[in-house]
């Protein structure tokens, strides 16, 4: 059993940091928050990542009641999850010359007072591909007769909040990062990240394709 907790925890890690990638949201931080003071912008920063954790259980708790309400099937949780993550995958080994954030929405958010929650936390850290691995998480949890229901929500829970731990920690050090490797040795980091999320990607679109190809309601005439 402490085996199966372990891997749900680091199946979380594993699945979400490449996604939250912090290191490629420092050019991103700094932008917003030139206008704040040191104190001001760590402060931000720690409520971004709560903000994060909070997203990210919230729909890995509702993740099996979105996909009974939309009639969403495992397979194809995983490859629509497998598509969006692949996507994010590109943008970050190719990404495009304003950033990850338009121009005007740069402005907006160097207007606000906060922006923990956004940009920061939504759509920055806890975006589309971190949310498509949650639910993915919380569809295999209930498909799965290794832990309780209760535990291996509770594993995953603890997978995420490690994930926004490290997230903070890693942002609290990309600023110096930033200014010791640059806007170059970043965007290096960022496309090396870019390119495991297009692996990982792709391994959630494959695992899809095998189990609708497994499917017998997938097979016209199956079920007759």
């Amino acid at each position: 059993m402490i085996a199966a907790i372990f891997s749900y925890v680091l199946a979380a890690l594993l699945a979400l940091l490449p996604i939250t990638n912090p290191l490629s949201a420092a050019p991103l931080v700094l932008s917003i928050t030139a206008d704040l003071s040191d104190e001001e912008r760590q402060r931000q920063l720690k409520r971004a990542c709560i903000y994060m954790a909070e997203i990210l259980i919230v729909f890995l708790l509702v993740g099996a009641l979105i996909m009974d309400f939309f009639s969403i099937s495992i397979p194809g949780l995983r490859i629509a999850g497998g598509l969006i993550i692949s996507y994010l995958g590109f943008r970050m080994l190719f990404p495009p010359e304003n950033g990850p954030l338009p121009n005007a929405a740069k402005q907006e958010a160097k207007r606000k007072q906060d922006v923990s929650f956004t940009p920061l936390a939504m759509p920055s850290l806890a975006g589309p591909g971190s949310i498509a691995a949650v639910i993915s998480l919380s569809s295999t949890i209930h498909n799965s007769t290794v832990l309780p229901l209760w535990l291996g929500y509770a594993s995953v829970c603890v997978g995420i909040m490690l994930t926004a731990l490290i997230n903070w920690l890693l942002l609290r050090v990309a600023f110096k990062l930033y200014w010791k490797l640059g806007e170059t040795g970043l965007n290096a980091i960022a496309r090396l990240m870019g390119f495991f999320l297009i692996c990982i990607g792709i391994q959630f679109f494959i695992d899809g394709i095998a189990g609708l190809l497994r499917d017998p309601s997938f097979w016209p005439g199956a079920g007759r």
